[in-house]
C-alpha cells in the first residue's frame, strides 16, 4: 500500500462527495450573481484580514466581532449565500472527521 496513493484516492473521494459537489455548485450560482458575488468577496476579504490579524497576535477587539457576526448574518439573508454557507459547514464537518481519523495513528506517538 503506497500512503501517496491513498492520499490521491482520498482526494478523489472528496471531490465525488454530496458536500462538494454542492458547494461547487452553490459557489457557481452565487457566481451567476454580481451583487451576491461582490458582497461574499468582501466578507471573505475582511474574515481573512481578522483572521490574518488573529494570527499575528492582534487579537481583534468586541466591536470588530461583532461586526463580522453582523455581515454574517445580513449575508445569511441571501439565499444563495445562505446556502453557501451551510455547504461550506457540511464539508467542513466532514473533513474534520478525516482530519481526526488520519491523525488518529499519531496520538500513540505524542503522548
Amino acid at each position: 500500500m503506497n500512503i501517496h496513493d491513498k492520499a490521491h484516492e482520498l482526494a478523489r473521494a472528496v471531490k465525488e462527495s454530496p458536500e462538494y459537489k454542492d458547494m461547487l455548485r452553490l459557489r457557481s450560482e452565487i457566481d451567476a450573481e454580481p451583487e451576491a458575488k461582490r458582497m461574499l468577496s468582501e466578507f471573505r476579504e475582511k474574515n481573512m484580514e481578522l483572521q490574518q490579524r488573529m494570527m499575528a497576535g492582534d487579537m481583534p477587539g468586541q466591536e470588530d466581532m461583532e461586526r463580522m457576526e453582523k455581515l454574517f448574518q445580513v449575508l445569511n439573508l441571501n439565499p444563495s449565500i445562505g446556502r453557501l454557507f451551510e455547504a461550506e459547514r457540511r464539508l467542513s464537518v466532514v473533513m474534520e472527521d478525516v482530519q481526526k481519523i488520519i491523525t488518529e495513528p499519531f496520538e500513540a506517538v505524542f503522548r
